[in-house]
């Protein structure tokens, strides 16, 4: 549900999408092998949604296809990363592409929460002015009427 989110939806999908990538880099660098790293990627993905992709690509793989083939029927994953995903199986450099993905995927998300939090920022401080002058209000009003009943 969160991934349909209007302006929250991207970020979501951005951040687990940079964090299949950056998990998948550094458990196959290490040494890991394959299906082991998929499964899990699964687990660090942190929404259902993909997490259950992540295991249909897991199974795909196990049968012979390849992860780029298996990303891009799954219809879920960004045509950026399943690029990287075909280069870097074609050149034997699965770790350097899945982590290059990770690192644009996680500016992507500092970015976007960076303007986030730029339009959110006025909002705010409109709340918290609400909010101070109301009990500005509430405390000087008894005040005010004391002075006239005198």
């Amino acid at each position: 549900m969160t991934l349909k989110l209007p302006a929250v939806g991207d970020i979501v999908n951005n951040a687990v999408v940079a964090r299949y990538a950056r998990t998948l880099s550094t458990t196959f660098s290490a040494g890991v092998p394959l299906v082991e790293a998929l499964q899990s990627v699964a687990g660090a993905a942190g929404n259902s949604v993909y997490r259950d992709a992540i295991h249909k690509v897991r199974d795909d793989v196990t049968t012979g296809l390849t992860i780029h083939s298996s990303l891009k029927a799954s219809g879920l994953f960004p045509v950026m990363l399943m690029q990287l995903t075909a280069i870097g199986e074609e050149s034997g450099t699965l770790d350097e592409m899945m982590a290059k993905a990770a690192d644009h995927y996680e500016e992507a998300v500092d970015n976007a929460v960076d303007n986030l939090t730029a339009l959110l920022e006025p909002l705010i401080m409109s709340v918290l002015g609400v909010l101070v002058g109301g009990l500005l209000i509430a405390m000087y009003m008894p005040i005010f009427q004391l002075g006239s009943v005198i």
